[in-house]
Order: structure tokens, then C-alpha cells, then sequence
């Protein structure tokens, strides 16, 4: 008797360099998200900040750069209620699909030209990001038996696919933007998001994996459709009664950025509190797992900090490529929104480098809080360099663009010894009664850093560049040194997980 072979094997086997062919979907899916997330972020504060006569909306500095802060922080808060209803209502699939949609339909409500839609489409931005970008990577590890020797170097095919959406994203939208029509720019940027939608959708049918089991086991293919569906449904229903409601209201024109920046900080504080004293005040919780949060909250405190300097890409950094940096090669001009290419392509170019350097190092790889140490020395280290830049600037000349790419580089350096060693650290770490949540603190530490890098682009016109440079390079450098000195004593908290 033949034996039958199921297709949907077969299928995985013929898949994308020998990967599961889901694989190939979820790596264009996030290419093309991440595409019009680093699309738009390259615009926005230049946008806000450019003269409603230039065509942008004329905003001070200030309040350009507390809404930046406020939309990068609530983008990956906006993380922990987004895996919440994946699990509990939409499903993996269900989730992206419907991030996706709120994503483009974001991006055409900030090329619309009224106030009030830009402020909807950040909204419906950052509630699509909060849908799709915990849970697409849920969807990759769905395609691999936990056992899989190939899992790793699939989730490294899909970090790619993010750093490659990264890199092009600045490069078409920021030329669109810059040299042809702002709002033009944010509708390439929104295009971006419906192919990455389409091809989603197109290739659904290969994202059945038979790896980890899904938390929605109990519902039926039908019955996931007709939700996925009537949220949709709902969802553009709620957005064109926003829209049309708006419209006929200035309340929307009238909102306080700044009471709202405010807010959010209260949230922050109280969330990142509650978290870190509960292990301490209840009573089953054990001395090793205390002593694991505690160092739990020194990588947080570390990351943080990097994230508010390093995140000073989309603001002032942006801001003092397009005001001070002489962007000409060969006397040709081009676009300032470009020098955000530069941190997507050294990530594709020394992320193998990286990884092929740590494991050759055996016992000496340093330990993930001394690459938590050396990423704010080398994050600092940048930011020092753009205080000579801005020192050079303030005679009144442009400087030569080859300084911004000696900051990217210094920043992508950083980047590469604390982000992937911070996910890392947070699964080895995490209490096996905690593992989501510290997942989620994780996520919280970006929010954190990016508020805070917000508020610290918020003084760019009311401090002397040179000094605001030489601050964050100061404190991103001391933060490091002090993590440095406490490298011992935060092994000891983590036990055998270093």
C-alpha cells in the first residue's frame, strides 16, 4: 500500500533556502512593515518641525519631539496588550493581518491634509505596530519543532528581513518626501505596508506550522476567520466614524502633547514599579528568583538608557543632518532623511561579523552585562563624535556628512552588543512563573528609553547643540563605566546565566 504524504510537509521541505516556505512570507511581511515604520519615522519629526508654507506642519521643536516620544514609546508599549489579544482573541495570524491593515490605513491618514487625521493616523500607527510586531515573530517560531536545528538561523534570515526593510525605507521615502511632497512620502511609506499585506495574505496557507502549539487550539479554522474578519469589520468602522467625527471638530487640533507626554511617563514609572517591587513584597516568591529581578532591573536601567541615545536617530540627530550636515557627494545633493539608511545597512553587514566573533572567543566572551556595558560606551563614544560636528557647525558652516557616518557606525556597534543579547538575557533570566511577563518588561525598557529620548529632543533649540550632544555622550559613557564596575555583582544576582 502507497504511503500517503501529507502536503503541507512537502511543502515545508520545498521551502526558502531549504526553511519552511512560510518563512518566505513572514521575512516579506516584516521587510515591508518595517519598511513603512522606518519610512515614516525618517519624515515625521522633520515634517512636524518644517514650515506650514514649506508644506509641513509648522510645529516648535519642542512639542515635535514630545509627540515623537510619545509615538516611539507607545509603539512598543502597545506591544503587551497586542500579545494579549493574539492569545486570547485574534490569534497570531489574526493579529498581523488586522496590525497590517491599521498600519496603512495609519499611513494615509497622516498624507491626509488635515491636523486632526495626523494625529489618527499615529494612533491607528501605533496600535497596528502593537498588533503585528510581537506576534509575527510568535508566527516564525511556529514553523519550527522546538528541537529544529534550523531555528535559529531562520529567526536570523528574519532579522534580516527587518534591517533590509530598514535600510530602503529612508532611502524611497525619504527621497519622496524630502524632494518631491511630504505627504507623498508617508503614502510610500503606506504603500509599503499594503504589499507586505498582500503577499501576508497570498501566503497564509504555508504559515500552518507544525512546531510549537498554538494557545488557540480549542477554535475552529471557521471561527477564527469569522472573528478575524468581524474585527476588521469593526475596526474600519470605528476608524471612518473617527475620521468623519474629527472632521467636523477641532478637538482633535486642540490636543495637549504635552499633558499627554506627561502622562505617559506617570504610566511608565508606575508599570516598570510595580513590576520590580512585587517580587519583593509578595511572600512565594523564592531568594534565587529575587535575586534574578534584581538583575533583571540593571540590564532594564541599561537599556533604557541606550534606547533614549540611541533612538535620538529619528529626532535630533534627524534634525542636525538636515540643518547642519553638508549632504553632497560629487557636489550631487541628497536627501538628509538618508543617513538613516546607514544604521540598517552596518547591521546587515557586521551582524554575521558579530556573531561569527563570540563563540570563537569561548571563555573570554564577555559576559551580557559587560556587552550591556560596552554598547552605552560605544553609543556614548558616537554622540561624542557629533559634539565635535555640532562644535564645527556652530561657526555657521555645514560639516561633512562622513561625521554622521562615523556616529551610525559607532551607534550599529552598540546596538549589536546589547539588542540581540538583551532578548537573550531576558528568556535565560526570566522566573518560569514570569517568562511572558519579563518578555513584556523587556518590551518596556524600549518604551521607557524611547520616552525619555523624547523628552531629551525636546530641549534641541533650548540648549547649545554642542553641550546637548556632549551630555548624552557623557551619560551614556558614565552609565557604561558604572555597569562596568558592578559587572561582579550583577553575575552573582544572575546565578548561571551570564
Amino acid at each position: 500500500m502507497e504511503k500517503k504524504i501529507d502536503v503541507s510537509t512537502v511543502q515545508r521541505r520545498k521551502g526558502f533556502f531549504g526553511h519552511p516556505h512560510g518563512l518566505m512570507t513572514l521575512f516579506m511581511t516584516e521587510l515591508w512593515e518595517r519598511f513603512s515604520y522606518y519610512g515614516m519615522r525618517a519624515l515625521l519629526i522633520l515634517f512636524m518641525t518644517t514650515p506650514v508654507a514649506s508644506g509641513g506642519l509648522g510645529f516648535g521643536v519642542a512639542k515635535a519631539a514630545a509627540l515623537y516620544g510619545l509615538y516611539t514609546s507607545l509603539v512598543y508599549l502597545l506591544s503587551l496588550p497586542g500579545g494579549w489579544l493574539a492569545d486570547r482573541i485574534l490569534g497570531q495570524k489574526g493579529a498581523v493581518l488586522c496590525g497590517g491593515v491599521l498600519i496603512a490605513m495609519g499611513n494615509l491618514g497622516l498624507a491626509l491634509p488635515h491636523l486632526a487625521c495626523f494625529y489618527l493616523g499615529l494612533l491607528l500607527v501605533v496600535m497596528g505596530t502593537g498588533l503585528l510586531k510581537p506576534n509575527i515573530s510568535v508566527l516564525v517560531g511556529k514553523l519550527y519543532d522546538l528541537r529544529d536545528s534550523k531555528r535559529d538561523a531562520g529567526f536570523s534570515i528574519f532579522y534580516m528581513g527587518i534591517n533590509l526593510g530598514a535600510f530602503l525605507a529612508p532611502l524611497a521615502c525619504g527621497y519622496v518626501g524630502q524632494k518631491i511632497n511630504w505627504r507623498l512620502g508617508f503614502v510610500v511609506a503606506g504603500a509599503g505596508m499594503v504589499v507586505g499585506l498582500v503577499q501576508f495574505i497570498a501566503g497564509r496557507k504555508y504559515l500552518n506550522g507544525e512546531g510549537e502549539r498554538s494557545v488557540r487550539i480549542h477554535d475552529s479554522v471557521r471561527v477564527l476567520k469569522r472573528r478575524v474578519k468581524s474585527w476588521v469589520a469593526v475596526g474600519i468602522a470605528g476608524v471612518a466614524l473617527i475620521v468623519v467625527l474629527s472632521w467636523r471638530t477641532s478637538a482633535w487640533i486642540h490636543v495637549d502633547i504635552l499633558l499627554l507626554s506627561r502622562t505617559l511617563g506617570v504610566i511608565l514609572v508606575l508599570a516598570a514599579g510595580i513590576f520590580f517591587l512585587w517580587p519583593f513584597t509578595a511572600s512565594n516568591w523564592t531568594a534565587k528568583e529575587r535575586k534574578k529581578i534584581a538583575a533583571i532591573g540593571v540590564l532594564f536601567s541599561a537599556s533604557s538608557l541606550f534606547w533614549c541615545v540611541f533612538e535620538q536617530a529619528g529626532s535630533t540627530i534627524n534634525l542636525f543632518a538636515m540643518r547642519n550636515v553638508d549632504g553632497r557627494i560629487c557636489g550631487m545633493a541628497f536627501p538628509s532623511s538618508w543617513f538613516q539608511s546607514l544604521n540598517g545597512l552596518f547591521i546587515i553587514t557586521m551582524a554575521p561579523l558579530f556573531a561569527w566573533i563570540w563563540p570563537r572567543l569561548g571563555s573570554r566572551e564577555p559576559s551580557s552585562p559587560a556587552k550591556f556595558a560596552m554598547g552605552l560606551i560605544w553609543a556614548g563614544a558616537g554622540f561624542a563624535v557629533l559634539a565635535g560636528a555640532a562644535s564645527t557647525a556652530s561657526t555657521g558652516v555645514r560639516v561633512s556628512w562622513l561625521w554622521l557616518v562615523a556616529v551610525y557606525l559607532l551607534h550599529t556597534i552598540g546596538e549589536l552588543n546589547l539588542s540581540p543579547v538583551g532578548l537573550s538575557a531576558m528568556t535565560k533570566l526570566a522566573p518560569p512563573r514570569a517568562s511572558g511577563l519579563v518578555m513584556g518588561v523587556w518590551f518596556l525598557s524600549l518604551s521607557v528609553g524611547n520616552y525619555l529620548g523624547g523628552q531629551v529632543a525636546s530641549v534641541y533649540e533650548l540648549m547649545p547643540l554642542p553641550k546637548l550632544f556632549s551630555t548624552l555622550a557623557g551619560t551614556a559613557i558614565g552609565g557604561g563605566i558604572l555597569l562596568s564596575l558592578s559587572v561582579k555583582r550583577t553575575r552573582r544576582l544572575m546565578g548561571e546565566t551570564v
